[in-house]
């Protein structure tokens, strides 16, 4: 099976008029996903805090709406942020403004600057794996149980809560564990998930696909049936200079020979390579992260990338 490509609609410094145009320029292209953040300040550390960032769930359903073809999400939803049965029925209802177009991103939350810039509470990360985990099985139990779903978790509780309509893809909407926390999120994913999206080099990705194997085994599920996914900074640029500039700045952490391999950031030759490597680990489709919200940079990475894996 061919890979399948989507990519992050940054929400930070930008217009909705910029995403908009993004997301009409990847319906019509090669591209399967497209995806919105969930934060409410620009996150990353060398950005201004701020600037301008729009919500990534309100963003995510006007652009679904807006385009015929592309899946949509959020990578991921910030589980710290929102009810988990709240965002069931935003879901659901997404779902069916879609007409089956939507995956649900959910992770543990990271970004601690962002919860007490707004009051909310940012738990140890066992406390936010543990929310994440019964999270899950809620969210599962709302979109899979007919009638009115009792729920008793120690976050967490429903009364004989009813959920109609459901969802429009059948089980249910595909849901994305986001993260690659072996002991905690792997095995959230393994109960309750359908999609696998995580970071990391190849050989790093490989394992983490064993390890959630493990998990799958151990629980008695099939595998195959959760679609792995990488979420990757990918940039363009024909400028060495230029291109090992961006690999520090986005891979700061990893050792430069793993950042120079690994990050698709450089030729359109080298980007395919990185993710030809990507693909030999078990990936299966492949998030793109971090391109600035210009139409014609989608049109040339659908020409000059995507196309290689038709």
């Amino acid at each position: 099976m061919a890979l399948f490509f989507g990519s992050q609609i940054p929400g930070n410094d930008t217009t909705w008029e910029a995403m908009k145009s993004v997301a009409e320029v990847m319906d019509g292209g090669r591209w399967t996903s497209a995806w919105t953040f969930d934060h409410f300040v620009p996150p990353l550390p060398f950005l201004d805090e701020a600037g301008d960032c729009l919500e990534g769930w309100t963003t995510l359903i006007g652009l679904a709406v807006s385009t015929d073809r592309l899946r949509w999400g959020c990578i991921v939803t910030g589980n710290t942020y929102r009810n988990p049965a709240l965002l069931a029925k935003m879901a659901a209802t997404t779902d069916q403004m879609t007409n089956g177009r939507l995956e649900l991103g959910i992770g543990a939350a990271w970004h601690q600057r962002e919860h007490e810039a707004y009051g909310w509470d940012f738990p140890s990360i066992r406390e936010r794996s543990d929310r994440l985990e019964e999270a899950c099985a809620l969210i599962h139990a709302l979109f899979t149980t007919d009638g009115p779903v009792d729920f008793e978790g120690r976050y967490y509780r429903l009364g004989k809560a009813p959920f109609a309509p459901k969802c429009v893809q059948r089980p249910h909407l595909p849901i994305m564990v986001g993260g690659g926390g072996e002991r905690r999120t792997l095995l959230t994913l393994a109960k309750y998930g359908d999609v696998m999206n995580v970071q990391g080099t190849p050989d790093a990705v490989k394992h983490k696909i064993e390890v959630l194997e493990k998990h799958c085994d151990n629980i008695g599920r099939d595998p195959t049936e959760i679609s792995r996914t990488v979420f990757l900074p990918v940039a363009l640029q024909d400028d060495p200079q230029k291109a090992a500039h961006l690999r520090g700045l986005f891979g700061a952490g990893m050792a430069e020979q793993d950042r120079d391999r690994h990050l698709p950031i450089g030729t359109a030759e080298h980007i395919i390579n990185v993710f030809r490597s990507y693909e030999a680990s078990g990936v299966q489709g492949i998030i793109f992260q971090g391109i600035p919200n210009t139409p014609r940079l989608y049109q040339q990475l659908d020409q000059e990338v995507l196309a290689a894996f038709e």
